[in-house]
């Protein structure tokens, strides 16, 4: 294990490897949404009130996702505990991110849809946030396949796995799906006509999908059925998901026809629809 980036190269800096890998992955991010937004001519800067709403949105919920894991409340951290050192959950991030953009669009009244915005930026945020768990935390349940990987007293102590078994490398196949729905979004779905917003949908959807089987090997504790407390969570909001791009399909709306600038409505200044409005009510 790797605790610090120091653990990795003598000549970094003594901090936790998992922060440094979740700040940079939320650079990384910040720079494919800006390349995307020029991209689509998204001037509105009211844009940025939504990115903001994404930010505070998932830090609140990822620590609160994890707040009541004891049916007991005087087992649970209080709220402020929770809140400055409690475990952080990835799914309740994204919920908490999404709540928080639309959160803000009701605020600011941004009419738009954005999620072809954000699920590039947030597949490659959750591919690079990745490789701090992996360093940092317990690898995954045993297997005996030839890729396990295999801890030594001191590692498996401070993750509070096995030692000497090869284990699942569970977060490597974390990385490899975000890193794929990275590319397959940023080389080829944000290029197609899809509805606007929907990507996300999608991206969101084989997320659950794959992060349910995951939870197979990942070595979280179970919770009930047999069942991780993720795995629990999936099952009670995907279906919402799935219903959603199930009556999609049926109607006829996951595909939209081309602007005329082939950026969607987004790219759209304005002043155009002002412009376009006040002409349509001269003509009507």
């Amino acid at each position: 294990m790797f605790p610090t980036l120091q653990d990795l190269a003598g000549w970094l800096p003594r901090v936790d490897n998992h922060s440094a890998f979740v700040a940079l992955g939320m650079l990384a991010a910040g720079l494919i949404f800006v390349t995307e937004k020029r991209r689509r001519r998204v001037s509105d800067h009211r844009i940025w009130y939504l990115v903001l709403g994404a930010l505070v949105g998932a830090s609140v919920l990822a620590r609160l996702g994890t707040w009541a894991q004891n049916l007991d409340p005087a087992k649970n951290l209080s709220l402020v505990d929770q809140l400055a050192y409690g475990n952080a959950s990835m799914l309740s991030a994204l919920v908490g991110a999404w709540l928080g953009v639309h959160v803000a669009k009701r605020i600011v009244r941004y009419p738009h849809r954005t999620g072809d915005l954000f699920a590039p930026a947030v597949a490659l945020a959750m591919a690079v946030g990745r490789i701090g768990c992996l360093l940092t935390e317990e690898p995954g349940t045993p297997t005996g396949a030839s890729w396990g990987v295999v801890l030594d007293a001191d590692a498996a102590a401070y993750t509070g796995s096995v030692a000497g078994v090869p284990l699942h490398p569970s977060f490597v196949y974390e990385i490899a799906f975000h890193a794929v729905a990275f590319a397959l979004l940023w080389f080829w779905l944000r290029h197609r006509s899809i509805a606007p917003g929907e990507t996300l949908t999608l991206y969101i959807a084989a997320y659950g999908v794959f992060r349910f089987a995951v939870e197979f090997v990942r070595g979280n504790d179970i919770a009930w059925l047999g069942l991780t407390r993720p795995q629990l969570f999936l099952l009670a909001t995907m279906p919402l998901l799935f219903a959603r791009i199930a009556w999609m399909i049926r109607t006829g709306r996951f595909r939209t026809a081309p602007t005329a600038s082939g950026l969607g409505p987004e790219a759209i200044p304005a002043s155009a629809t002002s412009e376009r409005t006040a002409t349509s009510e001269q003509h009507a």
